[in-house]
C-alpha cells in the first residue's frame, strides 16, 4: 500500500502539470480550452520531432517550451481574444475546432502509432528506499518539476507586476483597461505562459510513456478534473486535486486494474456533489 500511495502521488504530479496551464487560462480569462489536451500532445510531438533530428531529450524539452509559448501567444492574441465575451459558447466552439484540427494534423504527420521519447535509460532508473521499495527517477523528477512550477506560479501572481496585471484583468477587465492595461495583450501573455507549461507537460509525458494523436481528450479530462477538484483559479488547489486524482486511480488500480480510471471519475463526481466550488476555490499566497 505504501508503494501504491507513492505511485499515486507521482502520477498526480504529472496530472498537476497537465492542469496548471488550464487553471491559469481559466483563472485569468474564464476560458475553458477544450483543445488543452491536444496542445499537450502537440508539445510532446514537437519534442519527439526534435529528438528525431538529433537533439537530446532534455534539449528538445528546452526548445519545446518557447515554441509552445509562442504558439499560445499567437493563438490567444489573434484568434481567441476575438471570442471572449459574456457568452462562453464562441470560445468553446473555436477551441473544439482547434482540437479537431490538431488531432488530424498530427495524424497526417505522425500516423496513429504511439510514439515516445527515448531518455537513454533514465525512464527505467529508480531510487531504492528499502529492500522492497523503489521510486522511478523520471516520475520523481516530474513530481519535483510540478511542485516547483506551482510554487513559481503562485509567487509570480503574488509578487510581480505581470502577475498583478493578470489578476486585475481577471477581477474586472473594464476597470483594468481604464487604468491603462491592454486586456488583449495581457490575455495573450497569460496564455503564452500557460502554453509554456503545456509544452513542458507534453514533453515529459512523451518521456514517461507513449503519446498518440488521439490522446488529447483523455488528458483534457484529467486536467479538467484536477482543476475542478482543487478549485478554479487556485494553483495549490489544482496540484492538490491532481494528487488526489492520481492517488485515487492508483488505489483503485490495485483493487482491480480495470477500474482505476473509473475510480478517479467517481472521486471527481463526489467532490463535485459535496463541494462544488472545489477544495481551495480561491488562490492564496
Amino acid at each position: 500500500m505504501v508503494e501504491t500511495i507513492i505511485q499515486g502521488l507521482l502520477l498526480g504530479g504529472l496530472y498537476g502539470l497537465f492542469a496548471l496551464g488550464q487553471a491559469l487560462i481559466f483563472g485569468v480569462m474564464r476560458l475553458t480550452n477544450t483543445a488543452h489536451g491536444d496542445f499537450i500532445i502537440m508539445g510532446g510531438f514537437i519534442a519527439f520531432g526534435l529528438t528525431l533530428l538529433g537533439a537530446s531529450p532534455w534539449f528538445a524539452l528546452g526548445i519545446t517550451i518557447p515554441v509552445t509559448w509562442l504558439v499560445g501567444y499567437v493563438t490567444q492574441r489573434y484568434m481567441l481574444n476575438q471570442t471572449l465575451n459574456k457568452d462562453p459558447l464562441p470560445s468553446l466552439v473555436v477551441t473544439f475546432g482547434l482540437s479537431i484540427v490538431i488531432q488530424n494534423l498530427l495524424l497526417e504527420i505522425n500516423s496513429a502509432d504511439p510514439r515516445s521519447i527515448s531518455t537513454s535509460g533514465f525512464n527505467t532508473m529508480s531510487l531504492a528506499l528499502g529492500d522492497n521499495l523503489a521510486i522511478g527517477a523520471l516520475p520523481l523528477t516530474i513530481f519535483i518539476i510540478a511542485l516547483l512550477a506551482t510554487i513559481a506560479l503562485q509567487w509570480f501572481f503574488n509578487n510581480t507586476q505581470a502577475g498583478r496585471s493578470f489578476r486585475a484583468v481577471s477581477d474586472d477587465r473594464e476597470i483594468a483597461e481604464l487604468m491603462g492595461l491592454k486586456a488583449g495583450r495581457v490575455y495573450a501573455q497569460a496564455t503564452a505562459l500557460a502554453f509554456g507549461l503545456i509544452g513542458l507537460a507534453g514533453a515529459l509525458q512523451a518521456m514517461r510513456t507513449t503519446i498518440a494523436p488521439t490522446d488529447g481528450p483523455m488528458l483534457l479530462l484529467f486536467a479538467f478534473e484536477a482543476v475542478i477538484i482543487g478549485g478554479m483559479g487556485s494553483f495549490w488547489g489544482t496540484l492538490t486535486g491532481a494528487l488526489l486524482l492520481g492517488l485515487t486511480q492508483q488505489i483503485v488500480f490495485r483493487i482491480d486494474p480495470g477500474w482505476g480510471i473509473w475510480g478517479g471519475h467517481v472521486m471527481f463526481l463526489l467532490v463535485l456533489m459535496l463541494r462544488p466550488e472545489g477544495l481551495f476555490p480561491k488562490t492564496r499566497g
